[in-house]
């Protein structure tokens, strides 16, 4: 648990300095991390950028660099929850917060589709200062005191957190009119995805947002965050998607994930610094 008692020392710090000084402190951090990262996932960015985004090794490796070093920032800014939960105004303006009431106000809850794009965290914690019952579906870290910390945290800005094998208590928080966070752009196994076009390339896709809102009758509405270039963040809530119920229960699912894929692809496309290339995202296919 030394991690735990660690990060907590780190975020007293963190909210004594002044906002600025931990911004230079964060992007800092974050060009120190780079050189550390691996070689071989540099090149998995560098070409997995080049073959979605058409752009030169050069173009690409800077987008890859960018895509790594904001993880300084934004850890800072994870840090500062404390703070930040007083003044979230300051920090996050929402776009399209009406549309997401008008949802819940139907009384049946909603899912929120996101990606490893911007700020995610704090994402969540703005949904929640802003009045939105909001869910956090998390993954369960390696270390037992990060793990405590990031949960932590988390409900401290607002959120309630389940682990992504807690599907029961989603179902049931969905049936009482809350907003399942899903974040729904990385690989997982064959077993449990679907294959669907990503970039125009064949990709293994998360298929639960689709499958939960068909069985509930609930909207599902794409989320995501941008960062400008002075830390402020717009988080953009987009038009609802419905799930078809028709008697083909895959195809149903099959054709809203693929509109969810594609919502994430635009986003990915106007704001590629801010996606999380380090990521496999072609594993399982790969594997296959």
């Amino acid at each position: 648990m030394l991690s735990y008692y660690l990060l907590k020392a780190l975020s007293k710090i963190c909210c004594l300095l002044p906002r600025g000084v931990c911004e230079v402190i964060g992007r800092a951090l974050g060009a120190l991390a780079w050189p550390l990262v691996p070689k071989r996932r540099k090149k998995l960015a560098k070409d997995q950028i080049m073959m979605c985004l058409g752009v030169d090794e050069k173009e690409a490796e800077r987008l890859a660099k960018a895509s790594s070093v904001r993880f300084g920032p934004m850890l800072m800014e994870v840090l500062r929850f404390p703070i930040i939960r007083k003044h979230i105004g300051d920090y996050v303006r929402i776009e399209g917060l009406d549309k997401l009431e008008r949802g819940l106000a139907l009384g049946k809850g909603c899912i929120i589709a996101a990606a490893h794009s911007g700020n995610w965290e704090l994402m969540g914690g703005a949904f929640a200062q802003a009045g939105i019952p909001l869910v956090g579906v998390a993954m369960k870290q390696k270390s037992t005191g990060a793990d405590r910390f990031i949960n932590e945290y988390r409900t401290l800005i607002g959120m309630h957190i389940t682990y992504k094998s807690g599907v029961r208590e989603m179902f049931d928080m969905l049936q009482k009119g809350w907003a399942i966070g899903l974040i729904m752009d990385q690989d997982t196994n064959r077993r449990s995805g679907i294959v669907l076009d990503f970039f125009g390339k064949p990709t293994n896709c998360v298929p639960g947002a689709a499958s939960m809102a068909r069985f509930q009758g609930v909207p599902i509405f794409p989320a995501f965050m941008h960062r400008d270039e002075h830390g402020f963040h717009t988080l953009i809530v987009q038009d609802p998607v419905f799930v078809e119920k028709t008697k083909d229960k895959r195809e149903d699912i099959r054709r809203t994930t693929q509109i969810l894929t594609k919502c994430i692809e635009v986003h990915v496309r106007r704001y590629p610094e801010e996606w999380f290339w380090l990521h496999d995202r072609w594993k399982s296919m790969r594997e296959e």
